[in-house]
């Protein structure tokens, strides 16, 4: 890949995910587009091709441990180098705690945080050996401020900081960053069925009084990851409208 940065999106097949891998081929890395589903995936890397910029496509299951690994893995040998790691993909199942199954708690939490883990874990080697790395992991301000009926997406959430200022620790003197960019409501396919009222009420609690779009989170997550942020670890980066600052 010569001097271009190699980022890899999980989760980019649609919603923030898209936004961000679009945008960071926008900025001239080549994008590794993964999700389960490749169809998708071709269609995104078809149009960012068609808008100049540079993407592949690894369809992987991240439920998967030993398959995500190997995707990883297989992208710093195939291209010769890993820059850029963003985990965004996951999964919701709500439910009021007095009637969340063992199975919701733990579908959530292997896929939001667990993941993340074997996600970060793999990329570490070869970034260690580029002596460069961004690692953005997408958290929510569930997160940061609980959720009635997402005990489980909060816990990994929330659990996503712990990992991510971990890893901030241990990889900090070779060069790699670890962030969170944690959105608060952006319109998206998970947020789009949610009734009037309810979004009323999302807007009044904002500051800027509106949803934000996949763009808005694209541009944090460009700034965490980009050369020149090298001084910026260990974070959360709230995008929410000023939703959680108090």
């Amino acid at each position: 890949m010569g001097d271009q940065r190699v980022a890899i999106v999980t989760g980019a097949s649609r919603g923030i995910g898209r936004g961000v891998a679009k945008r960071l081929a926008k900025d001239g890395r080549h994008v590794v587009l993964s999700a389960r589903s490749e169809a998708p995936l071709n269609d995104l890397k078809a149009e960012i091709e068609g808008e100049g910029g540079s993407a592949s496509v690894k369809a992987v299951d991240i439920g998967d441990r030993a398959a995500l690994a190997a995707m990883i893995e297989s992208v710093a040998s195939e291209l010769g180098r890993l820059d850029i790691l963003v985990n965004n993909a996951g999964i919701t199942r709500d439910n009021l705690i007095l009637r969340m199954s063992d199975e919701e708690w733990d579908d959530v939490l292997a896929t939001n945080l667990t993941s993340v883990f074997v996600a970060c874990r793999a990329a570490a080697r070869p970034m260690m050996r580029g002596k460069f790395g961004r690692i953005c992991n997408i958290g929510s301000t569930s997160g940061l401020v609980g959720n009635a009926g997402q005990a489980n997406y909060a816990a990994a959430k929330s659990g996503l900081i712990g990992l991510t200022r971990s890893i901030a620790r241990e990889l900090g003197g070779k060069g790699i960053t670890a962030n969170v960019v944690a959105p608060g409501f952006v319109q998206t396919d998970m947020t789009k069925n949610l009734p009037e009222q309810v979004i009323d009420h999302v807007k009044a609690a904002m500051s800027v009084r509106t949803l934000g779009e996949p763009a808005d989170i694209a541009a944090a997550v460009a700034y965490v990851t980009a050369d020149d942020a090298g001084y910026l670890t260990g974070q959360v980066v709230a995008v929410d409208g000023g939703m959680t600052m108090c």
